[in-house]
């Protein structure tokens, strides 16, 4: 699924399921200090200007998704080369 909006013209790989590695190599504030920005929500409309190219829309009666048109990151690169 596409998590965000980066202002490069290249797509960042990030894999959100991994945690924050918990070192203590870290000042004890700057967890706190975290703020995230409350997502957007989209409307068809918004989504569908959202698209590139390589991304589709998954519409469902609760949710609007978009994801790339293909999940493997390695092929994904391997299709942009034959091109």
């Amino acid at each position: 699924m596409i998590v965000g909006a980066s202002p490069k013209t290249e797509d960042l790989v990030v894999n959100v399921c991994k945690k924050k590695h918990l070192t203590n190599t870290r000042a004890s504030g700057s967890d706190d200090a975290l703020r995230l920005v409350p997502p957007r929500i989209l409307s068809l409309e918004d989504c569908l200007e959202f698209l590139a190219d390589d991304e589709l829309l998954e519409v469902t009666p609760e949710s609007l998704r978009i994801r790339k048109r293909t999940l493997s990151n390695s092929q994904r690169a391997k299709d942009r080369s034959k091109k």
